[in-house]
């Protein structure tokens, strides 16, 4: 029924329909385990989009749009929908995903059902699943050995009809003059005929004696509960609650954030705690925990290590001014326009509706070096003068009117040559930092610069 919906849409050109199995892995499938979906219950579309050039939308827009409608589909049918885009971002098992540890398997998987829930009850929250399977029938055929041997059939002989019916099984070869090595032949039963309980208990048997045994008068049926799937990292066994951002904020940090009064709601066992952790695994392995992974474990590592360099480049630029002018105090003045583009940057991320990702903080590291460019230009200028005996006032003065030419023209080779990427959905963020940054901090360095230098 997906698939029918698909492909009756105009922006899809056709669907790959993979059932029990799953489709060949990618390094979306690779880094989600989708290679793993080999269960009779699970399956794979992969949805094939027309070539960019003849549509008007980008990809991401498109699988936002068909979130709905076919988790509409599964809903009538009480099946999990995903949906997943390639390529897929952030090499993360989903957007969202909290870890659930703890002592006991039952009371954990009690904690990650409320997880789930919350999740759920979270707005822009989507595509919300855990790694506990619905309870699955399980039917146990054991022969009943006393019955079997009063008919002569061996037990084995009744798994080997059992495992033919159900497997197949290759009885003989085929000769084909076409083909140069002997074509085994399979014996199975038609899927209509190995499709119910009732099937499987026709199945005949061949007694020593002649006559065709039903397999019901052999065997007792037993039902039972199918053993669920126990994931571990580290080994140590986790349950993931997984979920996909969508809507006007697509960051996990806000729906994190969201959902944090109901996730401090759900209570421990008496004697335990359930602690939320945002960096690092739980160290004791006798208490619950909530682990939080996902793409907010890549956005903090990523921003950690980002302002770890970004300190350090203001170090090396600050060394560098007072190694030049042989003053502590100056290059903090000439330092003014680097705080002054974050400004720019902001306000450029806003009016674009823009996220402020990795490539941003990259562009806001890059404007550092060229917007101490313009400090260096004006102060620069103004010791110039004051060696020709020009007063420190007009010297201030002398240095905005002659070096706003060149400070201009600079910023506007940065703002044109970010323009270029303005328009990537990967690195719109360092183009708007670089254009943002630079026109601002421009703006503002002409005037706050010598002001403060001349204060």
């Amino acid at each position: 029924e997906m698939a029918a919906d698909l492909t009756d849409r105009p922006v899809v050109t056709d669907v790959q329909t993979y059932a029990g199995d799953a489709a060949p892995v990618n390094l979306n499938g690779l880094v989600r385990h989708y290679d793993l979906r080999s269960a009779p219950h699970q399956g794979d579309l992969q949805v094939n989009l027309r070539a960019a050039e003849h549509r008007t939308r980008q990809s991401h827009a498109i699988a936002k749009d068909l979130r709905g409608p076919l988790q509409e589909i599964g809903e009538k049918y009480d099946a999990a929908v995903k949906v997943a885009e390639v390529p897929p971002g952030p090499p993360v098992r989903a957007t969202l995903v909290a870890e659930i540890y703890g002592p006991d398997g039952a009371t954990q998987r009690a904690l990650a059902d409320s997880v789930r829930q919350a999740f759920e009850a979270t707005e822009g929250v989507v595509d919300v699943d855990w790694g506990v399977e619905a309870d699955q029938t399980k039917y146990t055929f054991t022969v009943d050995k006393e019955k079997a041997m009063r008919v002569g059939v061996p037990t084995a002989r009744v798994t080997q009809t059992m495992k033919m019916a159900l497997d197949g099984r290759e009885v003989t070869t085929l000769h084909d003059p076409d083909e140069r090595d002997p074509v085994g032949v399979q014996l199975r039963l038609g899927e209509e005929r190995r499709a119910s309980l009732a099937d499987l208990q026709n199945v005949p048997v061949q007694s020593p004696a002649g006559p065709t045994v039903p397999m019901a008068d052999l065997v007792e049926v037993e039902k039972t509960t199918r053993d669920k799937h126990i994931s571990r990292k580290n080994q140590r066994r986790v349950i993931y609650v997984t979920g996909n951002v969508a809507g006007a904020i697509e960051s996990p940090v806000y729906a994190m954030l969201d959902m944090q009064e109901r996730l401090d709601a759900i209570e421990a066992p008496p004697g335990y705690s359930f602690d939320q952790l945002y960096t690092a695994p739980p160290e004791a392995r006798s208490n619950y925990a909530l682990k939080w992974d996902g793409e907010w474990r890549v956005t903090y590592k990523v921003f950690r290590d980002l302002g770890i360099a970004f300190a350090i480049v203001l170090l090396l630029i600050y060394i560098l001014i007072v190694g030049w002018f042989q003053d502590l105090t100056v290059p903090l003045v000439m330092m003014i326009a680097i705080p002054l583009s974050l400004i720019g940057i902001v306000l450029g991320h806003w009016l674009l509706g823009a996220f402020f990702t990795a490539t941003s903080m990259i562009g806001f590291i890059a404007l550092a070096g060229i917007m101490v460019r313009n400090g260096v230009l004006l102060i620069d200028f103004v010791n110039i003068s004051l060696d020709q005996g020009a007063s420190l006032r007009q010297a201030v003065i002398e240095a905005g009117a002659v070096r706003t030419r060149p400070i201009l023209l600079t910023a506007g080779t940065v703002v044109i040559g970010a323009t270029v990427i303005l328009f990537d959905p990967i690195f719109q963020g360092l183009a708007i930092s670089l254009i943002g940054g630079a026109i601002a901090s421009t703006a503002l360095t002409l005037l706050i610069v010598p002001l403060v230098y001349y204060m």
